[in-house]
C-alpha cells in the first residue's frame, strides 16, 4: 500500500509538471503576441507622426509692381495680393494655406495696362504711355489731348474776353526819345508798341498748361488782374483761399431726414438711412437692438442652419473722397469674451458679399482683430456696399458668426 501511494504521488507530480509546462508555453506565446502588437502600434504611431499636417506654408512674396497683404503663413490663414495703379492682376488675388502645407490658387503676376491701346491719337499723333494716362505727341499742324484740333483753330493759350474790365490802356511814359509802356500786375501787353493794349492774364489757364502749382482745390475763376477759387455746393472755402471743407449738414441740422431715419454726413451732402433687419427665414429671425444693430433670436437646439446664421448684424456708413490713395484701412472688427465664458481661440475674417468686392481685402491685424482695406482706388460719385463677416472658433470648432454691412459714400471730389 505504501508502494502504491508512492507511485500515485509520482504520477500526480508528473501530471503537475506537464500542466505547468503547458501553462508556461501558452504564457510565452501570449507574451510574444503582446510584444508583437506593441511593436505594430509603435510603428504606426511613428509613421503617423511623420505624416502630421504641416503647421505652416512656405513664405509668399509680393508680385513685381504689386503688394501683398497678410504676414501669417499658418494653416487656414489667407494672403491677399493687389497690383499698383496701371497694372492688372493675373492669377489668384487670395491664397489660403492648406493642411498639407501648400497654398491654394495660382501665383499672382501684375501685367501693365496699356492706355495707348484704348486711346489712340488722331491725325498722325504718337501715343506715349504714362501711369494711368497717355499723352499724344502731335504733328505741327495739330493740337489737343488726342491731336483733334487744327493748330489755327485751337483755343488760345489764355482767354481774351470782350468784357472791358479784362482789357485796359497801358500806362505810358515818354523818356527821352522813347515811349515806355507798362501794364498792371495780372495783365500782359498785346499788340504793337504804337497801339498796344493791356489784356488780362488768365492765371487759371496759364498755370494749368505749364504744370505749375495747383491754384485751387476745385474751380479757378479768372477775374481781371487776378483769380479766385470756388468750391462745389456742400463745401465752404477755407481761410487759405483755395482749399474746400465739407459742410456737415447733419450736425448743423440742415438735413430733411424724417423721424425714424438717421442722417449720415457725406462729401458735399448727406444721406438719410434706415437700416432694416433681414426678414425671418425658417428658424432664423432677428430683432433690432439699436438703430444700427440686429441680434438673432435664440435658435432651436437641433437647427444647424440657425446656428450657422450670423448672431449679430451691424450697419456702418463711411464717407470717402474720390481717388483715395491705397492701401487705406477703412474698418476694424474685433471680439471680446463675455464674463465667465471662454473666448474664441481663433477668428476667421472674410468678405461675404456686396458690389465691387475686388476693391477690398480683409487681413488680420492682431489675434483678435481683422481689418478691411481698400486696395483699389474708387472714383466717385458712387455708393459701394461690402459685407464683412467674422467667425469665432474654439478648438477648431465653429462657435458663432458676426456680420458687418458697410456702406461707402464716395464723393465726386478728391477732398
Amino acid at each position: 500500500q505504501s508502494c502504491l501511494s508512492r507511485q500515485q504521488l509520482l504520477a500526480a507530480i508528473r501530471q503537475m509538471q506537464q500542466l505547468l509546462k503547458g501553462q508556461e508555453t501558452r504564457f510565452s506565446e501570449g507574451l510574444r503576441a503582446v510584444r508583437s502588437r506593441l511593436s505594430t502600434i509603435h510603428a504606426s504611431l511613428a509613421k503617423a507622426a511623420t505624416e502630421l499636417p504641416a503647421a505652416s506654408c512656405p513664405a509668399l512674396q509680393a508680385p513685381e509692381d504689386g503688394r501683398k497683404f497678410g504676414t501669417k503663413y499658418l494653416v487656414d490663414h489667407e494672403v491677399h495680393f493687389a497690383c499698383d495703379p496701371g497694372f492688372q492682376l493675373l492669377g489668384s488675388s487670395t491664397r489660403m494655406c492648406q493642411v498639407n502645407g501648400s497654398w491654394t490658387g495660382q501665383e499672382p503676376h501684375c501685367a501693365e495696362i496699356s492706355e495707348c491701346s484704348s486711346s489712340l491719337c488722331q491725325n498722325g499723333g504718337t501715343c506715349l504711355e504714362g501711369l494711368n494716362h497717355f499723352k499724344c505727341l502731335c504733328p505741327p499742324q495739330w493740337t489737343g489731348t488726342t491731336c483733334q484740333y487744327q493748330a489755327q483753330t485751337a483755343p488760345p493759350a489764355w482767354s481774351v474776353t470782350h468784357d472791358p474790365a479784362f482789357s485796359r490802356q497801358p500806362r505810358c511814359t515818354q523818356i527821352a526819345q522813347t515811349q515806355q509802356c507798362s501794364c498792371d500786375p495780372g495783365f500782359h501787353m498785346s499788340g504793337t508798341a504804337s497801339n498796344g493794349i493791356c489784356q488780362d492774364l488768365n492765371e487759371c489757364e496759364v498755370y494749368q498748361q505749364e504744370g505749375g502749382p495747383r491754384l485751387c482745390a476745385h474751380t479757378c475763376v479768372n477775374i481781371p488782374g487776378s483769380f479766385r477759387c470756388s468750391c462745389p455746393a456742400g463745401y465752404v472755402l477755407l481761410g487759405d483761399g483755395k482749399s474746400c471743407e465739407d459742410i456737415d449738414e447733419c450736425s448743423l441740422s440742415q438735413d430733411n431726414c424724417t423721424s425714424g431715419s438717421t442722417c449720415i454726413n457725406t462729401g458735399g451732402g448727406f444721406q438719410c438711412v434706415t437700416p432694416q433687419c433681414p426678414p425671418a427665414a425658417g428658424n432664423v429671425s432677428y430683432v433690432k437692438t439699436s438703430p444700427f444693430q440686429c441680434e438673432r433670436n435664440p435658435c432651436p437646439m437641433e437647427s444647424r442652419s440657425c446656428h450657422q446664421a450670423p448672431k449679430t448684424i451691424s450697419f456702418h456708413y463711411l464717407s470717402l473722397p474720390s481717388k483715395l490713395q491705397t492701401p487705406a484701412p477703412l474698418f476694424r472688427m474685433a471680439t471680446a469674451a463675455a464674463p465667465g465664458r471662454p473666448g474664441p481661440d481663433s477668428l476667421r475674417f472674410g468678405i461675404a458679399g456686396g458690389n465691387n468686392r475686388g476693391h477690398f481685402v480683409v487681413q488680420r491685424s492682431d489675434r483678435h482683430t481683422g481689418e478691411l482695406l481698400l486696395v483699389q482706388s474708387l472714383q466717385g460719385p458712387r455708393i459701394i456696399h461690402v459685407d464683412v463677416d467674422m467667425a469665432e472658433y474654439l478648438d477648431r470648432v465653429f462657435q458663432t458668426k458676426h456680420l458687418s454691412k458697410i456702406t461707402l459714400f464716395v464723393s465726386p471730389y478728391e477732398f
